[in-house]
């Protein structure tokens, strides 16, 4: 129906109302309120024919529908937030950082040397640190997920912290590159054979290197880093929080691209 012929309905309505105006009596109510029921009948019936009041119907459920999932997207946002300010302090002395200690912002990543799209991601943050201008810096713990990447991105994750113990800052970020440059990812790393390899080719001592490997000193350390990326929000990996020099947290969850990651690096720069 147009809202031309619904115009004329309810203008004829109107005028029959005005007409009757004048007076007033039992049999003229009863004949108005009569009336009143045609009209509404009539326009009732229009719009059910012309598929007005589906549309309207369907309109007000988008409507609806759309303001439930802004509000839900506002909620998920405040409690990411709310988990992210619970992220550890970073402490020079036991952290890896990569970039100037001292940095203003920092990019605190959870990763998983098995997982595929931590390996996607890493040269992502190396690019984001290089191209900063000593403005950002790259702090990487450890969240093997091991559900997924049974025994191997656990064992992974302790042999970069021998690589660290026996290196250094520098033998641990030598290894954690390697490592990503050279494995396949998604429980098909041969890691008797890999984790030898890549210390040996970053300069470490083969007999030390084992030894530290089977020690099991390194377990709790990476068992910390785990639980502390759930405290803080995460529920898969590549998960990372960006902090501003004032504090302020920007959660980054999953493999974003370039672009996107340097969007909150810029946004956290801006803190004051």
């Amino acid at each position: 129906m147009s809202m031309a012929r619904l115009s004329r309905i309810m203008m004829a309505g109107l005028v029959l109302f005005a007409t009757a105006a004048g007076a007033q009596s039992p049999d003229r109510n009863a004949a108005d309120a009569a009336l009143v029921d045609r009209v509404k009948d009539t326009v009732m019936k229009e719009l059910r024919e012309s598929g007005a009041i589906d549309r309207a119907v369907d309109a007000g459920i988008g409507r609806f529908l759309e303001r439930q999932r802004a509000e839900a997207e506002q909620r998920e946002r405040r409690e990411a937030d709310t988990r992210a300010a619970k992220l550890r302090p970073v402490s020079k002395g036991r952290d890896h950082i990569r970039g100037n200690p001292d940095a203003p912002v920092t990019l605190v990543e959870y990763s998983d040397f098995e997982c595929p799209f931590c390996k996607s991601f890493h040269p992502t943050v190396k690019k984001l640190v290089d191209e900063s201008g000593g403005r950002v810096r790259w702090v990487y713990r450890h969240f093997p997920l091991d559900d997924i990447h049974p025994v191997k991105a656990r064992k992974e994750a302790v042999a970069s912290e021998c690589a660290a113990e026996l290196g250094g800052n520098d033998a641990f970020w030598k290894f954690a590159d390697r490592f990503f440059e050279l494995t396949p990812s998604n429980n098909r790393t041969d890691i008797d054979a890999v984790l030898p390899q890549i210390a040996r080719e970053i300069g470490l001592d083969k007999a030390r290197f084992a030894s530290c490997l089977a020690s099991g000193r390194h377990d709790r350390r990476v068992a910390e880093d785990a639980q502390d990326a759930v405290t803080s929000g995460g529920r898969g990996t590549p998960w990372s929080i960006i902090v501003s020099k004032g504090g302020r947290t920007y959660p980054l969850a999953g493999a974003q691209p370039y672009a996107a990651a340097k969007q909150l690096v810029e946004l956290a720069l801006e803190e004051k």
